[in-house]
């Protein structure tokens, strides 16, 4: 019998649909899950045809954190050799945060069920969140006697500010929807009967954009975490320029002109 596909990759117009598809653990983050998540998104990185991708979970539950039975397979090791493990194992979760932030287009997580650890990292990764509002939410790394990974100590300050990432890492208590999107970690919060629906019109709202314009303006944003403002104020002329060159700012400005809603190619 083949062996489940730990991504299920579904594609409807210029939305690509990513399902992690370990439902018998929630989700667990482990290799097979991560690589095929990163090529995933890295063949549709150059893909004119994707206009946006939307990540969400198998089995009611967006993603649990790390696979703890993968965990205690290992704690056999001696602690040098346990340390090189994990330290590799981590390593692997990198390229895929990068091929997010770097995408050139809108990546929104459709969130239900569980959020906890790597499931935290990898939603705070994505540009645009929209939840059902049954969903929860828990750090969970200091609960196991470990430091998160995955960019959640790189993103959660920046979305929550640090003293309440601290409260969040460190007593790793649950907390609902609600709450999520009061802290700025969640966009949107819907009933769980309509996430689906309503990803799907978010989803298809990006996808009929400007993508190149929205590409320049995720590069812009993130950029400007680290940057100077006279590096910010350079590369927002460039990408204005950039952007001025497509057929979408043709289109936009005529239909402005015109008094007609813009229809967009992503040129």
């Amino acid at each position: 019998m083949a062996k489940a596909k730990a991504i299920i990759s579904e594609r409807s117009n210029s939305v690509l649909t990513l399902t992690l598809n370990r439902p018998e653990v929630l989700n667990a983050v482990n290799g097979p899950l991560t690589e095929q998540l990163f090529d995933e998104l890295a063949a549709v990185e150059n893909d004119a045809r994707i206009r946006c991708v939307v990540i969400r979970g198998a089995g009611g539950h967006f993603m649990a954190g790390g696979d703890l039975k993968l965990f205690h397979g290992e704690l056999d090791r001696e602690s040098d050799e346990r340390r090189r493990f994990f330290e590799k194992f981590v390593y692997q979760v990198h390229p895929l945060i990068q091929v997010i932030k770097r995408l050139p287009k809108p990546v929104v997580a459709s969130v239900e069920g569980a959020a906890g650890g790597f499931g935290v990292s990898l939603m705070l990764a994505c540009d645009l969140v929209i939840a059902a509002d049954t969903s929860f939410y828990t750090m969970a790394y200091c609960s196991i006697g470990t430091s998160p990974d995955g960019s959640s100590t790189y993103f959660l300050p920046r979305a929550v500010g640090l003293k309440k990432a601290m409260e969040l890492a460190l007593l790793c208590e649950r907390f609902d929807a609600e709450t999520a999107q009061g802290l700025g970690m969640v966009n949107w919060v819907v009933p769980h009967k309509d996430l689906v629906s309503e990803t799907a019109k978010l989803a298809k709202r990006l996808a009929s954009g400007p993508t190149r314009a929205y590409g320049n303006t995720k590069k812009l944003l993130n950029a400007s975490l680290h940057s100077t403002l006279d590096d910010q104020l350079q590369s927002e002329a460039e990408s204005f320029a950039a952007c001025a060159g497509t057929s979408d700012f043709v289109e936009g400005i005529n239909a402005f002109v015109e008094k007609r809603k813009a229809k967009f190619k992503g040129k």
